[in-house]
């Protein structure tokens, strides 16, 4: 039997108990207040070593494919210190859980310790035939270090499940400095602080797979919107990278007005959500309005039922030309004439018109005026145009009477069928809407109308249809607003709703100005410019090279369109330079001379 304690001795083991108690306190609330996983979980590490008087500690995390991965390592004796916070890395592969038929891998003692959840304590592993040291022993013999004690724990989850194992080598005494094997009477402190380690752990897999998760699906809605049309392909996935490029380049500044500016790794993944997710609202955008690639189209290109009726005309004249030729009316070859006449001219209106369905960056108000008396030309339809169509198309038809047949119609018309009214609410329609949303919301929905289409003087798109492009900022910020953003992220519907304001209060959907723009907002606005001028898969222009984007970007930067201050760091600091070298096509990369720009 033990002598009993001393009264010395007892003074010493209660004042050991009173600073072990203290130490655990400290921890746990580190645990609940430091964000520096890495950091937290070598201090935790450090303290069961010093604890244990341990000459070496390792620490490995259980990873998904069953492995034991190296982590932090120390040896005090041999000078060795990596993993963690060291910046060494550890080159040592990791240790497998199952062999290569599936059987546990229970000759290694960090292996068995994790598969059985067990604490292993050998005192000399020279004297242990139940474990696999040949690696240890071979370490020994080549560097004349002696390992003799281990003491192996796994780290348990709040499941109970094995994420790790702690591995401390060689207790000292603490008097003799000599090795020894490691007592049991510290085991439950060290457990006590391997579970910690176990739970800072635990609460980093958990941030990460959250973040990993978030992260994917912010990506699968990303490429979802890229993939619902092949013009815009990349767009979304592109902007985070330019993004990325240009807030860079702020941070860099160390003078100037971007001096001051600066994110911490929480706000440089605001800004990453906010530059993913800002094109988000665009899951509600039909395909045939971003895509629409001439005045007529709509889910077809309605220009071919024009060339029908125009076929039509034809085929009337030529029946008229033969009746007249039956009749004996006049000269035949007379009437030849003016029917291939009448062809070629109906030939040069179609035309005419094919080529104002063709947008352009400006159609005269002479080619409205022609386009108008076109329109007039008519036909006979003899069959009921009611027939075979959707409930949604005939009750619009039913705004109309309908007209006896055969019905004289022209080959161009707008009418109230034409005329699409909104199915579901517009968020800015209410003026007291709670996102601040201050647009014009068109009557109608859609306008098909075959004139009012073709007459379209910018582009190929019509009022209700750019509106419907533009609504897809207000989605977004409606969708993000609805979830709940935990604070730090909470910015995020800001940066990804505010990418068509404008510098000047000219911009939508809620014509904020410059002044209340965060520095974010305005990097996620120019980022998103610059991809659509120099994106080459846009089907309603060609992409401009980097000259060409960069002096339509000074002009909107003198024009209160975007902020000047940052388009001159875009120019500056080459970040054109470094997005096009991964983006554009080489015709693309001209020569830009900066110092016309700053």
């Amino acid at each position: 039997m033990a002598a009993p304690d001393t009264h010395q001795q007892a003074i010493e083991r209660y004042e050991n108990t009173v600073h072990a108690l203290e130490d655990l306190i400290e921890v746990g609330i580190s645990l609940s207040s430091n964000t520096d996983i890495v950091a937290l979980t070598e201090h935790i590490f450090l303290e069961a070593k010093k604890y244990a008087h341990a000459d070496g500690a390792t620490l490995y995390i259980r990873t998904t494919d069953n492995m034991l991965e190296f982590v932090s390592m120390r040896t005090d004796s041999l000078g060795i210190a990596s993993g963690g916070t060291t910046g060494t890395n550890i080159i040592l592969p990791p240790v497998a859980l199952y062999l290569a038929d599936g059987s546990p891998n229970n000759r290694q003692v960090a292996s068995y310790s994790a598969l059985q959840g067990e604490i292993v304590n050998i005192a000399n592993l020279y004297e242990n035939d139940q474990f696999d040291f040949e690696a240890t022993k071979k370490f020994d013999a080549e560097t004349g270090y002696r390992t003799l004690s281990f003491l192996t724990i796994p780290l348990k989850n709040t499941s109970q499940h094995v994420i790790g194992v702690l591995q401390l080598l060689n207790a000292l005494d603490p008097d003799t400095g000599e090795v020894t094997a490691f007592p049991e009477e510290p085991i439950p402190y060290i457990r006590s602080l391997a579970s910690q380690v176990a739970v800072a752990i635990e609460k980093q897999q958990l941030f990460d797979n959250q973040r990993k998760l978030l992260d994917s699906f912010i990506r699968l809605i990303g490429t979802a919107i890229d993939a619902k049309s092949k013009y815009t392909g990349g767009h979304c996935q592109r902007v985070p990278e330019l993004v990325k490029m240009l807030t860079r380049a702020a941070c860099d500044q160390s003078e100037g007005v971007f001096s001051d500016f600066e994110l911490d790794d929480e706000g440089w993944y605001e800004l990453h959500l906010g530059a993913w997710l800002h094109d988000c609202g665009k899951v509600t955008t039909p395909e045939y309005v971003v895509d629409k690639a001439t005045k007529l189209e709509t889910i077809t290109d309605r220009i071919h039922e024009v060339r029908t009726r125009f076929e039509v005309v034809k085929r009337d004249e030529t029946i008229k030309y033969l009746e007249a030729v039956i009749a004996g009316k006049d000269d035949p070859e007379k009437l030849k004439q003016q029917l291939q006449d009448r062809h070629k001219e109906l030939d040069s209106e179609f035309a005419f018109l094919a080529e104002c369905n063709i947008g352009t960056e400006n159609m005269p108000d002479e080619w409205v005026t022609r386009l108008k008396q076109i329109a007039n030309i008519h036909w006979y339809r003899t069959i009921d145009d009611r027939l075979g169509v959707s409930k949604m198309e005939l009750a619009r038809k039913q705004r109309t009477p309908i007209q006896p047949l055969p019905a004289r119609e022209t080959v161009l018309s707008d009418r109230p069928d034409h005329l699409i009214e909104h199915d579901v609410a517009v968020p800015a329609a209410a003026a007291d809407n709670p996102h601040g949303f201050r647009v014009d919301v068109p009557q109608y929905k859609y306008n098909q109308g075959e004139i009012y289409n073709l007459s379209i003087q910018y582009g190929t798109l019509t009022r209700e249809e750019r509106f419907k492009i533009s609504d897809h900022v207000m989605q977004t910020i409606v969708m993000l607003e609805e979830l709940d953003f935990p604070i730090g992220l909470q910015n995020v519907p800001l940066y990804a709703g505010s990418h068509h304001e404008r510098m000047d209060g000219n911009g939508y959907p809620r014509g904020i100005t410059g002044e209340e723009m965060p520095v974010p907002s305005k990097i996620i606005a120019i980022a998103d410019i610059y991809e659509a001028l120099t994106a080459a898969d846009r089907p309603y222009k060609a992409a401009k090279t980097q000259k060409e984007a960069i002096d339509i970007m000074a002009k909107m930067a003198e024009q209160g369109h975007i902020d000047g201050d940052l388009f001159r760091l875009f120019v500056s600091a080459e970040v054109y330079a470094e997005y096009a070298s991964l983006y554009l096509q080489e015709f693309q990369i001209d020569k830009v001379d900066a110092a016309l720009y700053l």
